[in-house]
């Protein structure tokens, strides 16, 4: 039973609004002796508090209500204790690996892009959090009831690109790889600009001959392409690996080389309907935006060649013919906000429905604690150091722990201890947010982390295997539901009650960090619970009623990791 929408369908019986409405109105009050729901009475009448008795003077109490009160403008619902516990505990029991999925579940055909690397430098820190945003709401909404199709974009083509090259051309020397290859590869990039910095004349001369090789590149010279393409393996192969470690994958990966031309159509077609116009000096083609209060964008140089936009307004379209999307998400930082806004305007305005469809989900930067990262000088923290550095500090902590344990193990588990800590740090704070990614901070078994979900959740494993070993005890349905009556256990009724909320509300306003925010919230109120509350004791009803809440919080706990794309050791 969702004790929430019964308290809806009752209030929408009693009052003139609609069950959507009070969804948006109902809360959960901030104190517990305020009672489990508070409704609002301002929208009722002139004066809410006479409104608020009028309506408790009419409400017909359901079973599982224990009363109603008057607060202020407020009507609080108290829920019985036995009924929470019993409907709480019963629906984790039943659903589990499935608790907290929505009973009507509406879902949508829904593309999800992120990531976006270059393939001229391996992925850093800024592709980190991506990664994990773009995966954990792939995970939610899918969670939810949508039919979620990840893919990306592989940005390999550009001057960029051809700065790697050219530096390899020049200092390579034929070598082959002697490092993960999309390390060896953004070596390159970075040799690029160190030689570029000797001398403004240097600058020159490099700058010139990397625009021949890119020119030679969309002449299809025969040399120059079969140099990108062994480059591209190079980078290409490197991501794939750091992919399977992060845990992330795509149904369907475009490639920039791929359509970059194909844009310049809807370009013309736009043209030939005077939805955009030449510029008689420049003879570039551009949209006339102002009007829509945005900067007129240019979508063909003068010279006929496209830009980053023009490919995006034909890639938009392909994926509406590959999936037919009701829902288009493109994961990319803030930085990039006004292009999507362009792009959807412009896409509006040539007439595709699909338009509307579309979204951008911004996020702020990642920075270091020392500044701003710099791919060009090589100050950036790239994906697999970063990975492997809090992976080698979980090493350390693990083995203080665990002598006994093989390299093998203690390697496992140092990674799902690390990409907890990386992944968690990513997802907890709002995504519109900068963030000072700290990997101490991350890696601390206190406070707000990865790592102290993961121990949270291994406490209960460690209870429930102790019940089991040595007093033959196990979570069973059902228990004696009048026991629970500590306001520790209360509280984490309440809140495991509240999980598919959370859930939803993060699916809805596509931000993980609401669903991280809860899952601590949870892990503190059980800690404080085992603290204060002895689970095994000579009371056999109460140890078997405090073992059924252990594994539901252990299953919520589980359940809602797994939505950030977490993984839970048995054992730290």
């Amino acid at each position: 039973m969702n004790f929430k929408e019964e308290i809806i369908k009752l209030l929408a019986k009693e009052t003139k609004q609609t069950e959507e409405e009070l969804t948006n109105l109902i809360a959960v009050p901030p104190d517990p002796g305020l009672g489990d729901y508070a409704f609002p009475c301002f929208k009722l009448g002139k004066n809410a508090k006479e409104e608020a008795e009028k309506l408790k003077a009419k409400l017909e109490l359901p079973e599982f209500v224990s009363k109603v009160e008057v607060a202020g403008p407020y009507l609080n619902f108290f829920i019985k204790h036995n009924y929470l516990a019993r409907e709480t505990l019963h629906s984790i029991y039943k659903q589990a690996k499935q608790y907290g999925k929505p009973t009507q579940q509406k879902g949508k055909r829904t593309v999800i892009e992120y990531c976006g690397p270059n393939t001229n430098k391996p992925l850093h820190l800024g592709h980190i959090r991506n990664m994990a945003l773009g995966n954990a709401i792939c995970r939610i909404l899918s969670f939810v009831g949508n039919e979620v199709h990840p893919v990306n974009i592989i940005n390999d083509r550009g001057i960029h690109i051809c700065q790697s090259m050219l530096a390899y051309q020049k200092w390579g020397h034929g070598k082959e790889p002697d490092k993960k290859e999309d390390h060896f590869v953004g070596d390159f990039y970075v040799l690029f600009a160190k030689h570029a910095k000797e001398s403004e004349k240097q600058g020159e001369i490099l700058k010139n001959e990397a625009q021949e090789l890119l020119l030679k590149w969309e002449r299809d010279d025969k040399e120059t392409k079969k140099l990108w393409k062994k480059m591209n393996s190079w980078v290409l192969a490197g991501f794939a690996e750091t992919y399977r470690r992060f845990g992330i994958s795509f149904e369907k990966e475009y490639a920039e080389s791929d359509y970059y031309l194909q844009g310049k159509e809807l370009v013309y077609e736009g043209l030939k309907k005077s939805i955009f116009q030449k510029d008689p000096k420049t003879g570039a083609i551009v949209a006339p935006l102002e009007k829509y209060k945005l900067p007129n964008k240019v979508l063909l140089r003068g010279d006929d060649t496209s830009i980053y936009i023009t490919q995006d307004m034909y890639l938009a379209t392909l994926r509406y013919r590959d999936f037919k999307f009701q829902q288009m998400m493109y994961v990319v930082a803030s930085e990039q906000r006004l292009h999507f806004q362009q792009l959807f305007k412009i896409l509006e305005l040539l007439g595709k429905d699909y338009a509307k469809d579309m979204h951008h989900i911004s996020y702020g930067l990642v920075n270091l604690p020392t500044g701003r990262m710099k791919s060009r000088e090589g100050t950036v923290v790239d994906a697999d150091d970063i990975m492997g550095e809090v992976a080698e500090m979980a090493k350390i902590e693990i083995k203080k722990r665990h002598s006994h344990l093989s390299e093998r193990e203690v390697e496992e588990r140092a990674d799902l201890i690390a990409l907890a800590a990386i992944k968690f740090f990513m997802l907890k704070t709002d995504a519109d947010k900068d963030i000072v990614y700290n990997p101490e901070e991350s890696l601390s078994f206190e406070g707000e982390t990865g790592p102290y979900l993961q121990y949270t959740y291994v406490r209960t494993c460690s209870l429930l295997r102790k019940a089991k070993n040595e007093h033959h005890l196990q979570p069973t349905y059902p228990v004696n539901f009048e026991v629970f009556a500590l306001e520790e256990e209360l509280k984490i009724l309440r809140l495991m009650t509240a999980f598919q909320e959370a859930v939803v509300k993060a699916a809805e306003m596509k931000k993980p960090h609401l669903l991280a925010t809860y899952l601590i919230t949870l892990a503190q109120a059980f800690n404080e619970f085992y603290h204060k509350c002895p689970v095994l004791s000579e009371d056999k009803n109460q140890t078997k009623a405090r073992l059924l809440l252990v594994d539901g919080v252990r299953q919520v706990l589980e359940n809602g990791l797994n939505l950030l794309g977490i993984k839970m050791p048995q054992e730290m």
